[in-house]
C-alpha cells in the first residue's frame, strides 16, 4: 500500500490526484486504464476486469471506475483482480462502491491480489481464488519528506491505515485487529487453500485435471420428419445376407414365381392357351436319303391304308352314282379292242 505525502502545509490528501495530472501533462502521456467492464457471456452478469496497479501515478483515479459502476444493472457482477497494488485511499472508494452497489458481487483472484488490491477482494459477498493464484497483506508504507515532526506523524498515520486495513480482514475472516497486523507486518502470502483456511476466501477453485476427455455433446432428439421416414414401418429391414446358391437354381426359382405371377393375373385357363401358343414344335431329325442300289428296282410305295368308311355314305353310294349311256355301251368294246390293236401295231 502507498500513502503519498507531499509536505505538511499542503495536508495529507490535496495533491496526490493533482501530482500525477502534472506528471502525465509533463511528460504527454495520457492516463493508463487499470480495468476494464465488460458483458459477460451471461446477460445477467456484468464482468470488472481489475488488471493494473491501483490509482498512482500514470493510472486513473477511482472516480472513473465508480461512474462507471453506476450504470450496471445486471443483477450479478464478477470482479476478477490481478493486480499488485497501489493507492490506498483510491482502493478504499472502490471497496466500499463495490458494497454498496446492489449486484450480487463475485469477486475472483486470477493472478494476485496484494496490498489495497486484496482488500478490494475483501469487498465481494463471495470471494474464489483460481488455481495458482495468490493474496498478499502488508502494513502500509509512503512517502514524506519534512522536519521531525513530520516523520513522527507520518508514522502515525501509517500505523492508524493499518489498523483501519487490519480491521477489513477481520470483518471478513474475523480475528482481532492486532492478530491481522502481525501478520501484515509480516507481510503474508496465501496460497488459494491458505486463504481459504484464514478465511480470506469462500473457494479455492480446482484446477482441471490433465487428460481429462472432454464431456461428449449431447445427442440431439432425432426430428419428428427422419422418424416419419422409417421404411420399417413398411415392413423394409434393410438387405437380406446373401446365401450360397447352386448355379441355375435362383433363376428357376425367378421363372418359377414369375411365371405363377402371371397365371394369377390372367387366369389358369387363359395361361394355358398362351404356352400351348408358344410352345415350339418339335425338331424334325434330318435324314440322310438313301439312293436304290443299282441293279435292284426302286422299292414301290407302300400303299395308302384305307380309311374307315362312314356306314351311312356306303348305303347311299349306289344312289348317288349316274346310268351308263347306252351308246356308250354298246360302243366300249370297240373302243376297247381299238385301243389295243394299236397299241399293239405300235
Amino acid at each position: 500500500m502507498r500513502i503519498t505525502l507531499p509536505g505538511k502545509a499542503a495536508g495529507i490528501m490535496a495533491s496526490q490526484r493533482e501530482q500525477a495530472e502534472q506528471q502525465r501533462a509533463r511528460l504527454g502521456v495520457e492516463a493508463r486504464s487499470w480495468y476494464r467492464i465488460t458483458n459477460a457471456a451471461d446477460p445477467d452478469e456484468a464482468e470488472v476486469m481489475i488488471y493494473d496497479e491501483v490509482g498512482g501515478w500514470w493510472g486513473t483515479t477511482a472516480d472513473d471506475l465508480i461512474a462507471e459502476l453506476k450504470g450496471i444493472s445486471a443483477p450479478r457482477m464478477r470482479v476478477r483482480i490481478n493486480s499488485p497494488g497501489g493507492s490506498v485511499f483510491e482502493g478504499i472508494a472502490i471497496a466500499n462502491a463495490l458494497r454498496a452497489h446492489p449486484a450480487s458481487v463475485t469477486v475472483q483472484v486470477d493472478a494476485i491480489a496484494a496490498s489495497i488490491a486484496s482488500v478490494i477482494a475483501m469487498a465481494g459477498d463471495r470471494i474464489e481464488m483460481a488455481p495458482n493464484s495468490m493474496l498478499m497483506i502488508h502494513d502500509a508504507s509512503g512517502m514524506a519528506w519534512g522536519n521531525a515532526q513530520d516523520m513522527e506523524e507520518m508514522a502515525e498515520l501509517l500505523d492508524l491505515i493499518s489498523d483501519n486495513i487490519a480491521d477489513a480482514y477481520a470483518q471478513r475472516a474475523g480475528g482481532t485487529r492486532e492478530q491481522w497486523r502481525d501478520r501484515m507486518r509480516a507481510e503474508t502470502w496465501y496460497l488459494p487453500e491458505d486463504a481459504v483456511a484464514n478465511g480470506l476466501a469462500d473457494e479455492a477453485v480446482p484446477a482441471p485435471k490433465a487428460g481429462t476427455p472432454a464431456a461428449e455433446p449431447e445427442t440431439e432428439p432425432e426430428p419428428e420428419m427422419a422418424r416419419a421416414w422409417d421404411l420399417a414401418a413398411y415392413g423394409y429391414h434393410g438387405p437380406r445376407a446373401e446365401q450360397p446358391k447352386a448355379e441355375g437354381v435362383e433363376l428357376e426359382r425367378e421363372s418359377h414365381t414369375l411365371h405363377e405371377d402371371i397365371r394369377s393375373l390372367i387366369g389358369e385357363e387363359i395361361a394355358a392357351q398362351l404356352a400351348a401358343a408358344v410352345a415350339p414344335a418339335e425338331p424334325v431329325a434330318e435324314t440322310t436319303p438313301v439312293e436304290p442300289a443299282p441293279d435292284l428296282p426302286a422299292a414301290e410305295p407302300e400303299p395308302e391304308a384305307p380309311t374307315a368308311e362312314d356306314p351311312w355314305a356306303a348305303m347311299t353310294a349306289h344312289l348317288t352314282q349316274d346310268e351308263p349311256d347306252a351308246w356308250s355301251v354298246l360302243v366300249s368294246t370297240l373302243t376297247t379292242t381299238a385301243s389295243s390293236s394299236a397299241a399293239t401295231e405300235a
